[in-house]
Formats: C-alpha cells, sequence, structure tokens
C-alpha cells in the first residue's frame, strides 16, 4: 500500500511540473520578448486544442482573450502622455508685517479730588465737562472755627516772639537770668506748632484739582456735607489717551514696548501712538494678552471708551505673495504648493502669513520658484510633468 501511495504522488509532482512547463512560452533562438514569442501550449497543442481548454478551465493559463487586453493595456500605459502643467515664477520679497488690533479708548487716568477734612460744600468753582488744570480751586469747604482758631493761634504765635525777643534783652543787661530763655524758646515752638496745625487745617477746607482733566460725575453741590474722604469732583485725565486692546497668543511675540502704532476710532480720529505696555500673562477665559498703547491728546479730542482699531507697523520680512488658489495639501493634510524643479514635482510646506486681496503671503518657499498654476491637483511629488511657462504658447 505504502508503494501505491509513493508512486501516486511522484506522479502528481510530475504532472504539476508538466503543467507549469506548459503554461510558459516557447522563444526561438534570436527573438526575445515581444519578438515572436510563442507560448509553448500552443506548440503543443494548437490555438484551440483540448489541452489549451483544459488549462484555461483549472485556471493554469490565461484565456487568449484576456492575455492580449492585458498585454494592450500595457503598451498603452508606456505610450501615456507626461501630464502637462502651466507655471509662473514667484521672488521672494520684503512684506510689510501689520498686526491689527481692537479695542477701545481709555483715560489714562479717573481720579476722585476728595475732601480731607469734614465740612458743608460752600462753594463749587466748576461744572460738568470743563476742563481744569492741576492746581485749580474745585471746591471750598465751611470754614466754620477754622478761621478763629487761626487767628487765635497767630496771635499766640505774635505774643511768644515778643516775649522771647524781651527775655533776651534782660539777660543781656543782665537782669534776667541766663538760663531764663530756654522757657520763652519752648513756648515760641509750641505757638509755631498750634499756628501750622491751624493754618493747614484751615486750607483743608478748599479741595484742588490733583491733575489736569475733564470734570466728571459724582460732582459735590452747594450744600452737601462732606466727611474726610467724601468726593468733590471727578477728573477725567484724558491726555495722554490710552488704547486698550488684546493680542492673540499667537503674535504676542512680535509686539514689545516702544513699537509705533496708528489708533483709528469709529468716529474718524487718527492718532499715532506708542506701546507702552504688554501682559506677561494671558486672560484665563480668551488666551488673549492685553496690550496698552499711548497717544496724545491735549485738546481732549479723543473721548473716553470710544471704540478703535491700532495698526501696529512692524520690520519687514522676506516672504512670497501667491494666489490663494495655488494653494493645496499633500497626503498627510500638510499646506503647501506644488512647484516644479526641471522638469519634476516637488512639494514645499509653506505658512500664510497675511492675506489680502492680492494674494497670501506665505513663507517657506526658495527665493525663485516656479509654481504650478494649472494642474496642481493632479500630479503628485516626484512625477515628471511637461511645465509650460504662463505667457509661452498655448
Amino acid at each position: 500500500m505504502r508503494f501505491f501511495r509513493s508512486y501516486f504522488l511522484a506522479f502528481l509532482i510530475v504532472l504539476g511540473i508538466g503543467l507549469w512547463m506548459i503554461s510558459g512560452t516557447l522563444i526561438e533562438g534570436g527573438q526575445g520578448e515581444g519578438q515572436g514569442e510563442q507560448p509553448l501550449v500552443e506548440a503543443v497543442d494548437g490555438n484551440d486544442g483540448p489541452l489549451r481548454g483544459f488549462l484555461e478551465t483549472i485556471g493554469v493559463i490565461q484565456p487568449e482573450e484576456e492575455a492580449e487586453a492585458e498585454v494592450v493595456a500595457v503598451v498603452e500605459e508606456e505610450q501615456a502622455p507626461v501630464q502637462s502643467v502651466r507655471i509662473r515664477g514667484f521672488q521672494a520679497q520684503e512684506m510689510p508685517v501689520v498686526v491689527n488690533l481692537r479695542g477701545r479708548t481709555q483715560a489714562n487716568a479717573v481720579i476722585a479730588s476728595r475732601a480731607e477734612t469734614n465740612g458743608t460744600v460752600q462753594e463749587v468753582n466748576f461744572t460738568k465737562g470743563q476742563s481744569v488744570e492741576a492746581g485749580d480751586l474745585l471746591c471750598t469747604l465751611d470754614q466754620g472755627t477754622r478761621q478763629v482758631r487761626l487767628t487765635t493761634a497767630e496771635a499766640q504765635l505774635e505774643q511768644a516772639r515778643a516775649d522771647l525777643e524781651n527775655n533776651q534783652q534782660l539777660r543781656e543787661r543782665g537782669v534776667a537770668p541766663a538760663n531764663s530763655g530756654r522757657q520763652f524758646e519752648v513756648a515760641l515752638r509750641s505757638a509755631e506748632a498750634n499756628y501750622d496745625e491751624a493754618l493747614a487745617e484751615l486750607e483743608r477746607t478748599e479741595i484742588h484739582a490733583e491733575v489736569s482733566g475733564i470734570i466728571q460725575d459724582p460732582l459735590a453741590t452747594v450744600g452737601d456735607s462732606l466727611s474726610a474722604g467724601g468726593e468733590c469732583a471727578t477728573i477725567v485725565q484724558l491726555d495722554p489717551m490710552l488704547f486698550m486692546g488684546d493680542i492673540a497668543e499667537a503674535r504676542v511675540g512680535t509686539l514689545a514696548p516702544g513699537e509705533e502704532a496708528t489708533i483709528t476710532t469709529v468716529t474718524g480720529q487718527e492718532v499715532t501712538g506708542t506701546v507702552r505696555y504688554v501682559a506677561s500673562r494671558a486672560n484665563e477665559q480668551t488666551r488673549t494678552f492685553a496690550i496698552e498703547i499711548e497717544m496724545a491728546n491735549s485738546d481732549g479730542a479723543i473721548r473716553d471708551g470710544v471704540t478703535a482699531e491700532a495698526v501696529v507697523q512692524l520690520p519687514a520680512i522676506q516672504a512670497h505673495l501667491i494666489p490663494q488658489s495655488v494653494l493645496t495639501l499633500d497626503a498627510e493634510g500638510v499646506m503647501g504648493v506644488n512647484a516644479v524643479e526641471g522638469d519634476v514635482v516637488a512639494f514645499y510646506p509653506v505658512q500664510i502669513v497675511r492675506d489680502t486681496r492680492e494674494g497670501v503671503w506665505v513663507t517657506g518657499l526658495p527665493e525663485t520658484t516656479d509654481i504650478i498654476t494649472v494642474g496642481q491637483e493632479y500630479v503628485q511629488t516626484g512625477q515628471t510633468v511637461t511645465a509650460t511657462r504662463e505667457g509661452e504658447g498655448a
């Protein structure tokens, strides 16, 4: 039994080798692929013999029609024309770097002029909306007994000076003891202190502007009773004026104090200013950084709280201005452009710096680049193409 099994296995092996060999081609001497080679099965059994049909049925060889179609497809692929594209040369140039900010105007300071003593408002020297200068008298409180106290202190001071002078004359004549002047000197210093205190208390009844600005609410009226710390008037300091805005975290590194800026308000006013502060900590909700721009406002024309825009002009950088239509994505989703080097397609990733009506400014390209403007979506990196420069030919 084992003997017959061995013969059967050997028969199957020989049969398999025969089928494999007969599925090949017969090449005559001096000929090669595409030069008249003949399938071996045709040499043995003809074009439509039973052996060929059997081999096609069991899948050892390919049907003649399919083989011819495959050969035709290979030939057509080899003869397919090279992809044609249009290109345009782009040269790096200086791009103005501009940072645009939105925000509002804000007074440099809002200061309350407060009473330093208790009293009833006797006089108010300004009305809301008026301009004041530092040192102007705003409100006067009722002096009450303060003037009487000052008059008394002044009389006591004059008496102390006279007493000290008389004692000095008596000591010089030897009538008064030499050490008697001490008590009169102490009395004089005490009288001077009382006078200074009475004078200061009287002066506190006058409330003066600490800064220049515009009078705003709250403003006291005659008859109001103010305690120490009570507000006589509120002064809005409009010169200098500030622009308050926010800058995105991606661009905060481009700005620094000292940069020049142009501010335009919704009311049509345009002034220049200087960046004076950039926050070092982001807003936790918006992830933006506060920025302050200081601008002159000597005439007070710019009001507090007006919506405005600021444009900060930074040093120019080298970039390319290209049409937005040439931008494409590679297989990994990276934005860039397809260019041609010689006659081969090359992909360059780019970063958009600024978007304008004329096109987009990008960085990441060689100084001079031939970018594909037509056909960029139908080519791949490394592909050979026929490039026609715009303006040349059809």
